[in-house]
């Protein structure tokens, strides 16, 4: 329910501001980082104009710039786009190999890792394979001896993009997994000839071009102080690069942030909690690389003071009628979905699903409660009427990654509605007395997996302490909702509030990890999917393992179990002593 204070803000909302920054940048390429530094400029003068105050932080980024690339084939030259981070090739010339793939039906196919057949050699040459150039099948190919990799895109364009899985600039542990190959993307015909070649047992030629190293990238960064607990903050953040000039992706985004920043700002005297805003680089050019230095250099401030990170990416698209595939942490769904039906309506379609280990969400090692990522989208039937495939953005135009994605992906009317969307979930999250998050949910979702994961063992691991784990805290937390319900009258600095929000936020510190990461708190998971309950996914592979891996596994299990059983506890408590 929209409340009258809250109606006052979103009424001041209108797309002038938006339109203003997503005009400009068609004419603004958003890829190498002088353009990139414009693009900040350009942010930072329209923040300046509003008088809302901001600071512009300059990191050196690890990126890799793509030129131009070809794929030669006989007395044909096939166009193509290189994928950052891969390696650049001058006449790489070896035989073809067909790695059979598939096209994503949906954003979790595009995520997902494909294995090759046991049977495919593929040592010593170039792999031709359907889809797009997702980092783990790149991984897959290097790790086969593969010396190149040929993206066949579903589209009559290929699409930029980058293939290594490592997340952010690569620090010590990452290093080995930069990719050592050559990849490209090229277009359904081309790609299908290159198909046919490969059964054949041709060879062809690669030639890409990329320019890599470290660049200084801005981050412009505006803070709206909370009236009553301004340490307190939520993070609204999204990227500011793009392919091209990347309308639907995401100068939209920028847009839809520029207006909440001057929103928030007009009405700062009625947030109780602050908001920070942040414009990212190194999102297309680095994996992520922007968001991850701010994980990686404000990482103390986030892990006691971030109330949870909201991201802004592909909002106000045109035919984008729907709310479905949402990337929500399961804590939030509720929260989430009653405000989107606020905003757009009761009978707007909001389906929520796990967020894919993509986007910018750099923090789930700090333990951050997030949701959003895509915003609204087309519906399936219409998609499918316009014979569209499955993209990660762009509300589900294939402009998506393109030099097509230009001023007619965009729609005002769409992106006042998705602006208005944005700016209730960071503005309630802040304003809440109690933040709006049920933990509940989220150990729902742990028990539905571990009875997978024990159904799939079967004899062979138990997870009983685990069970017994989760079956503690789901006490705990019927008696901390109900505890929290008495305090909704209070103030947000009552000190029983107080508490109770810490341990509201100590509870994602513990169970975000152990849901998303595998990986050490303040380190960086790979960009691949990560399954619920992460340590645990191994139980699916034991039945079928040999004596020997089951021993493996078993330890690995064993290890992954302690480790959550301990996050369970340390929850339990943390509940507990909040309400006494």
């Amino acid at each position: 329910m929209i409340a009258p204070e809250e109606q006052t803000v979103l009424d001041s909302v209108n797309t002038d501001l938006a339109w203003g920054l997503i005009e400009r940048f068609t004419t603004l390429k958003r890829e190498h980082p002088n353009d990139v530094r414009t693009a900040a400029d350009e942010i930072t003068s329209r923040l300046r104009d509003l008088g809302v105050p901001f600071e512009v932080l300059e990191p050196d980024l690890y990126l890799s710039l793509p030129g131009t690339a070809k794929v030669e084939h006989g007395d044909s030259s096939f166009r193509a786009k290189p994928m950052a981070m891969s390696r650049p090739a001058n006449g790489l010339t070896a035989p073809l190999a067909y790695f059979p793939g598939i096209y994503a039906k949906g954003a979790d196919d595009i995520f997902t890792r494909v294995k090759p057949p046991e049977d495919l050699e593929m040592a010593g040459k170039i792999i031709v394979t359907e889809g797009f150039g997702m980092p783990g099948k790149v991984a897959e190919v290097e790790l086969k001896g593969g010396l190149g990799m040929i993206a066949v895109n579903p589209g009559q364009n290929p699409h930029w993009g980058i293939c290594t899985t490592v997340w952010g600039t690569p620090d010590l542990h990452d290093l080995p997994r930069k990719p050592k190959i050559t990849v490209m993307a090229v277009n359904n015909p081309d790609g299908e000839a290159l198909i046919a070649a490969a059964k054949r047992g041709e060879q062809a030629t690669l030639h890409a071009s990329l320019e890599e190293g470290w660049y200084a990238s801005p981050i412009p960064v505006v803070t709206i102080p909370g009236t009553e607990e301004p340490e307190k903050f939520v993070l609204l953040h999204g990227h500011y690069d793009s392919w091209d000039y990347g309308i639907g992706d995401n100068a939209v985004g920028d847009g839809a942030m520029l207006e909440i920043a001057r929103v928030l700002w007009e009405h700062r005297a009625t947030l109780k909690r602050s908001v920070k805003i942040a414009w990212w680089p190194g999102h297309s050019t680095g994996r992520y690389a922007g968001s991850t230095w701010f994980a990686d250099h404000y990482g103390i401030d986030l892990f006691e003071n971030c109330i949870a990170h909201v991201n802004c990416d592909s909002p106000g698209c045109r035919w984008a009628s729907t709310f479905k595939d949402l990337s929500v942490m399961f804590e939030a769904e509720t929260f989430v979905t009653e405000l989107i039906k606020d905003i757009a309506g009761p009978e707007v379609v909001v389906e929520c699903e796990r967020p894919h280990q993509a986007g910018d969400y750099s923090f789930n090692n700090i333990g951050l409660s997030g949701y959003l990522m895509l915003s609204s989208t087309m519906p399936d039937d219409l998609r499918a009427e316009k014979g569209y495939y499955a993209v990660g953005g762009c509300g589900a135009n294939i402009a998506w990654h393109t030099e097509d994605d230009t001023i007619e992906i965009a729609d005002k009317d769409n992106l006042l509605r998705d602006i208005k969307v944005y700016l209730a979930a960071v503005r309630r999250a802040a304003n809440a007395t109690i933040a709006p998050f049920d933990f509940a949910r989220t150990i729902k979702d742990f028990s539905q997996t571990l009875e997978e994961r024990q159904g799939a063992s079967g004899t062979h691991f138990s997870f009983e302490p685990a069970r017994s784990a989760i079956g503690q805290l789901e006490t705990a937390l019927e008696g901390f909702k109900a505890y929290t319900v008495t305090l909704e009258g209070a103030s947000i600095t009552d000190a029983r509030v107080v508490k109770a929000n810490h341990a509201l936020r100590r509870l994602a510190r513990l169970l975000v990890p152990v849901n998303y990461t595998s990986g050490p708190a303040f380190f960086h998971d790979p960009a691949e999917t990560t399954p619920s309950l992460p340590d645990l996914a191994p139980a699916l592979d034991l039945p079928s393992a040999t004596p020997e891996m089951q021993g493996f596994i078993k330890t690995h299990l064993t290890r992954g179990q302690n480790r959550l059983v301990a996050s369970l506890r340390e929850a339990a408590l943390v509940v507990h002593e909040a309400m006494n």
